[in-house]
């Protein structure tokens, strides 16, 4: 028998937990106390429902909760300073009507808010990512420790030194004013691209792709462009991570096999992801504002629909590097090149990264190397960079893979 109550609550804390959140930090003014508040509303909810039943507003029913779970816990803490203040304030909220349509601005505020401190810079990054997805996310810190293959312990330090560093250096609880959003909405998006890079080209482990980290991901890019709907980089984020998460299933064989983009079941591609993602990445052009996210969106549109389009891939890459000089996007305008203008021109465009010697162990850029060198008709070459990229490949899937172009390469 389906526990109704359990299902409830599950639906609600997904869709409820980051606004209700959001909204105890500011009164509360304590992470900690403000998600065991939430966490305890919950835990009642379940109880509750299957005795009571699940009441007509779920949300409002949580909501109301938390406040009250945040007051006894706020009557019982003697540490807190302003404790007195807080309460007073929670208890004047507590007396009105649950969330309404006039209060939705301030709802949506609160979250805005809450991602920005998340994202905010005085956190270094693996503090920053970890804690977006524990409060913003709901995710346990099991489950991020399981993410990103660390042990929960380890994990659960990063996240409680995250809160005391936002605590100890008074990093304020608020939207960046006008000449500071911009580089902190550059940010955020930077946050959640990491978590959807994580899971979708995997460092570590026997997975290719960690299916809950890229789910995870593109709700936070949701959120962020339904709070800042006028934002064209933060729409052409959302677009590249659908467009090419929508190839997940596809990505790996029947057998669990690495399938290049031209061997894919394109049968298996999501087409209702795709079309969302060509969506947002159309509304992101007609705000007239270019970003790299962008470009890189209209390259995975590009693979998707012209495959065999390289020279227009290249004349992607190449916009892109004029916007982003990392080694990586130079790294794929090279592998573009070479697919469209041979393979010589692609390692020529190659050669200055491979001198590079903080690339010395990007295996990418090695197994790109082994290809081009392939394609020239050096052999020799080809295999030793093949070797290379293998002895630097942590994932069981790429490994897999580039020691099968290996094995041809040697008996071909």
């Amino acid at each position: 028998m389906v526990d109704q109550a359990a299902a409830a609550a599950v639906h609600v804390f997904r869709d409820e937990r980051a606004a209700v959140l959001a909204t105890l930090i500011r009164y509360v003014g304590d992470f900690q106390v403000a998600e065991d508040a939430v966490q305890d509303a919950f835990e009642a909810a379940l109880a509750t429902w299957r005795r009571d039943g699940i009441p007509n507003n779920p949300g409002a029913w949580i909501t109301v909760t938390a406040r009250r779970r945040a007051i006894d816990r706020l009557r019982r803490d003697q540490s807190i300073s302003d404790r007195a203040e807080r309460l007073a304030a929670l208890l004047r909220l507590n007396q009105q009507e649950p969330p309404g349509m006039g209060e939705e601005s301030a709802i949506s505020d609160d979250r805005l808010r809450l991602i920005f401190t998340c994202c905010h810079p005085a956190l270094d990054m693996p503090a920053r990512v970890a804690l977006t997805l524990r409060t913003l996310g709901g995710l346990t810190t099991g489950e991020i420790a399981r993410a990103f293959l660390v042990a929960e312990p380890t994990m659960g330090k990063r996240i409680v030194r995250a809160k005391r560093k936002i605590a100890d250096a008074h990093i304020p609880y608020r939207v960046p004013a006008s000449r500071e959003l911009p580089d902190r909405l550059r940010g955020v998006l930077s946050v959640v691209y990491l978590i959807f890079n994580e899971g979708y080209s995997a460092g570590e482990g026997d997975r290719l792709v960690r299916a809950e980290l890229c789910d995870e991901a593109i709700r936070l890019g949701r959120l962020v462009c339904e709070l800042m709907p006028d934002d064209a980089e933060a729409r052409g984020l959302l677009a590249l991570m659908l467009l090419n998460d929508a190839r997940r299933a596809a990505r790996v064989d029947g057998h669990g096999r690495y399938a290049a983009l031209q061997h894919q079941d394109r049968s298996r591609w999501d087409w209702d992801r795709i079309h969302e993602g060509l969506r947002a990445l159309q509304r992101a052009v007609r705000l007239e504002r270019p970003g790299r996210y962008q470009l890189q969106a209209a390259i995975a549109a590009s693979h998707i629909q012209a495959p065999e389009n390289w020279g227009r891939l290249a004349e992607l890459y190449g916009a892109l590097t004029r916007l982003d000089s990392s080694p990586v996007v130079a790294l794929n305008h090279a592998a573009a090149v070479g697919f469209a203008f041979g393979a010589r021109a692609g390692l020529d465009l190659l050669e200055p990264l491979l001198s590079d010697a903080a690339l010395a162990r990007y295996q990418p850029l090695h197994a790109t190397h082994a290809e081009l060198l392939s394609r020239t008709g050096d052999p020799t070459g080809a295999v030793r960079a093949y070797e290379r990229a293998i002895v630097l490949s942590t994932n069981a899937v790429e490994r897999a893979e580039l020691e099968r172009r290996l094995e041809t390469l040697r008996v071909g």
